[in-house]
């Protein structure tokens, strides 16, 4: 079948696994803890994480964070997972340690990008470009015995076939190298996070070596995992890094706005903290307040009882016998002596409580000079343009085209197919040549859509004898969804 046929094909295997995924409500919520910040650069921050041993997630896989406080979400991607640990990259920062949080998987919604980019190479076909793909088609299409004898002498599709991981990687080196040369936009995809660490350690270790400046040249798409490979130091290498330093200057508002943005994000639950404590601090005062009411008022009428004790012989004779009808007399005035002082005891001791409360709570509802009214002008200003979800929009609104931009001006970019695929950033940006490192790992559905954004040539390298065995290139069966990766 034809390369339209081919991902025609994905397609419908894409839509089938979405309703799967849909009706079997696997994006179920998974709680993360242990949570610290590995590193940040520009506007993202990597994470490290504990999850279940039960819990495995797909790299690159889209989640939501939602904090223990249940404070506003953010949102992330997974980059790689070892055994319990997984390494998210999210686009806010929560601290430097976070004891815990629940990630909201978006398996769907991967599947759901994954398909409509897709369709979206044949829906503007004068947007994507189709005859190199047509020659992967035909290699993806093949058995897997005669995958490596696959004619590959073409100057539009051409592979590196061999066992020796070293040489085959060292070949597409000196291949971008060569292609740097003649002015030619490369896009280089690996399966996972730490190949394309890698890949980029090699090609940038090989461009300083021919004597090319590989920071000018080269960009790794996300975060690195690593920070060097192959004496390269990744971090300086890094999209976001190299993007945040190159629009410092001209991102003052953005700068200034995501500043007011995050410390909004810091004093609005101190500051909710501090409400509470006053609450309680404003409750026990006016507890406070009641109970010194009602003792003033037991020592009026002790005072009262008092004085006529004290005057009781020297009453007059019908006052006596009026107070005597009520029941009151000498003996009966010294009992309500007791029955008011063990009152007021009673009082004192609620109010000794009540002191040692205000006391504590004093200083924990305690507000520095300045800060609600910085809290309420930061609010303000969120609301003005229309709350913090809003603000984040408008955040990446203003990233967009500066990343587009930024991205088109790199001649090498490193990404793993699944943000090729996802990201829509990749369908605003082409390239004249993509090399695909470990070709057998990657699913057909990757790679279609990566080799829709090139318009000369693809270079596809790997071990044939994996491609069985990675069974990514195996066409699903009728009535089987594909697999999610």
């Amino acid at each position: 079948m034809t390369a339209t046929d081919l991902i025609e094909s994905w397609i419908n295997r894409l839509e089938a696994e979405q309703v799967r995924l849909s009706e079997k409500e696997q994006d179920a919520p998974v709680v993360a803890s242990q949570g610290r910040l590995v590193q940040t650069v520009g506007g993202l921050h990597l994470y490290e994480f504990i999850v279940p041993a039960t819990v495995q997630l797909s790299v690159d896989l889209p989640v939501s964070i939602v904090p223990a406080d249940e404070a506003d979400t953010t949102e992330g991607i997974v980059l790689r997972q070892t055994g319990n640990n997984i390494l998210v990259q999210l686009v806010d920062a929560l601290g430097a340690e976070v004891p815990s949080v629940t990630l909201i998987p978006d398996q769907v919604g991967l599947v759901s990008t994954s398909a409509s980019r897709l369709k979206e190479m044949l829906a503007k076909p004068d947007l994507y470009h189709l005859g190199p793909t047509e020659r992967l088609a035909s290699l993806l299409q093949m058995p897997e015995v005669e995958v490596a004898a696959f004619p590959s002498a073409s100057s539009v599709f051409s592979t590196v076939w061999s066992d020796d991981r070293s040489f085959r990687r060292q070949k597409l080196a000196n291949l971008t190298m060569e292609l740097i040369r003649a002015n030619k936009r490369i896009l280089l995809i690996s399966p996972a996070h730490q190949e394309c660490d890698e890949m980029v350690g090699i090609v940038g270790r090989t461009m300083k070596a021919g004597g090319l400046n590989h920071k000018t040249w080269i960009t790794r798409y996300e975060l690195p995992i690593a920070a060097q490979a192959g004496g390269v130091n990744l971090h300086e290498l890094g999209f976001e890094a190299q993007m945040h330093q190159f629009y410092a200057k001209s991102q003052g508002d953005k700068a200034s706005l995501k500043h007011k943005y995050d410390r909004f994000r810091e004093i609005a639950p101190f500051l909710a903290l501090k409400e509470a404590k006053q609450q309680d601090l404003d409750e026990v005062r006016l507890l406070e307040w009641r109970l010194v009411t009602r003792l003033r008022d037991l020592q009026v009428r002790m005072a009262d009882v008092r004085k006529t004790l004290d005057e009781f012989d020297n009453l007059p004779l019908f006052q006596r016998l009026a107070m005597q009808a009520v029941g009151k007399n000498a003996e009966s005035l010294k009992q309500y002596c007791v029955l008011y002082q063990d009152q007021m005891d009673e009082l004192n001791k609620e109010l000794d409580v009540a002191k040692a409360s205000i006391q504590q709570l004093a200083p924990e509802a305690a507000v520095p000079r300045g800060m609600r009214a910085e809290r309420d002008e930061l609010k303000e200003r969120i609301a003005k343009l229309g709350g913090t979800k809003k603000v984040r929009e408008l955040i990446a609104a203003q990233e967009n085209p500066n990343r587009q931009a930024f991205m088109q001006n790199r001649r090498v970019v490193a990404a793993t197919p699944t943000r090729v695929a996802s990201d829509p950033l990749f369908s605003r940006v082409r390239f004249d040549v993509l090399l695909i490192d470990e070709a057998p790992r990657i699913a057909a559905r990757l790679l279609l859509a990566a080799a829709g954004l090139v318009r000369e040539r693809i270079v596809i390298s790997g071990d044939p004898r994996e491609t069985a065995a990675a069974g990514q290139w195996a066409m699903p069966q009728k009535g089987v969804g594909a697999a999610a990766e």
